[in-house]
């Protein structure tokens, strides 16, 4: 049986590459998590206890040795803070989140296989995250799995799941796929899920429903204006109708006054406009 010394001396966060440097094959490894990242922004706005890493390394120890990083397209953990610091975390460093792992991994698959479905799977259980979900939409006859596939850690063994979205109660959302604009892209893009099974808005969404709303507003604001100045005309009109047909009927200006509840100036300037 192989014997482990503890580490003397863990290193810092300020000490560790930051990632991998591997460059991503396509700029959708990039988009699809920063997509998931930007929803959860908005939807959880108001909570300080997640983070969503994107393509940023991840340190872990397995029985008691340091393990080389593991640099997921997108995580998400819970119970950790939001922001640890203004300029913000540098990596993902397990010794210093209090030994949380993240609750999901993301992996995208790309031209270049990196063992997504073997090796990678392996780490991800020793660093015990509870889902992993492999997203391979271009690739996915090539490697003789599906587009989506999402595992749960159960006894040591990650477990294909079904159903699309799927709904993770540890984080309270579901993740699924959808087709929808995102940057000018019309696509299909990874989204998160209410109980419902109702994919929350991306922001470019938002904004045009916010648009859309200040445009209704604004247009009926303008036809309540346009109401009540023809209604301003029709009443003019009428005044003018009455005090013209009560003056030709021999009738003083105070009568007419009276009779049409104006003033006698009032009636005055309505006569001098005959």
């Amino acid at each position: 049986m192989v014997q482990f010394e503890p580490l003397l001396r863990l290193p810092s966060s300020e000490e560790l590459p930051c990632s991998d440097e591997t460059p991503v094959d396509n700029e959708l490894q990039n988009l699809i998590p920063n997509l998931l990242l930007t929803i959860l922004a908005f939807i959880w706005q108001e909570r300080q206890d997640w983070f969503f890493g994107v393509d940023m390394a991840v340190y872990y120890l397995y029985q008691e040795e340091r393990q080389p990083a593991l640099t997921p397209d997108g995580f998400l953990s819970i119970g950790v803070p939001r922001s640890t610091s203004e300029r913000g975390r540098l990596s993902y460093v397990l010794w210093e989140e209090n030994e949380i792992p993240p609750v999901l991994a993301i992996e995208i698959v790309s031209k270049h296989y990196n063992d997504e479905y073997e090796n990678k799977k392996e780490k991800y259980i020793k660093l015990g995250v509870k889902y992993y979900l492999i997203y391979n939409p271009n690739h996915c006859q090539r490697d003789k799995h599906r587009p989506f596939e999402l595992y749960r850690l159960e006894q040591g063994k990650y477990i294909l799941q079904t159903g699309e979205p799927y709904w993770i109660p540890e984080i309270g959302l579901g993740i699924g796929r959808s087709r929808v604009t995102y940057v000018g892209l019309v696509r299909e893009w990874l989204l998160w899920y209410d109980r419902e099974g109702n994919a929350y808005p991306i922001p470019e969404e938002v904004v045009e429903q916010q648009r859309q709303r200040a445009e209704q507003e604004r247009q009926r604001a303008e036809q309540q204006q346009q109401r009540a100045e023809r209604a301003e005309r029709d009443l003019k009109e009428q005044q003018q109708q009455t005090v013209t047909k009560l003056f030709s009927l021999g009738l003083t200006i105070e009568q007419i006054a009276t009779a049409c509840n104006l003033s006698p100036t009032e009636v005055r300037a309505i006569l001098e406009q005959l």
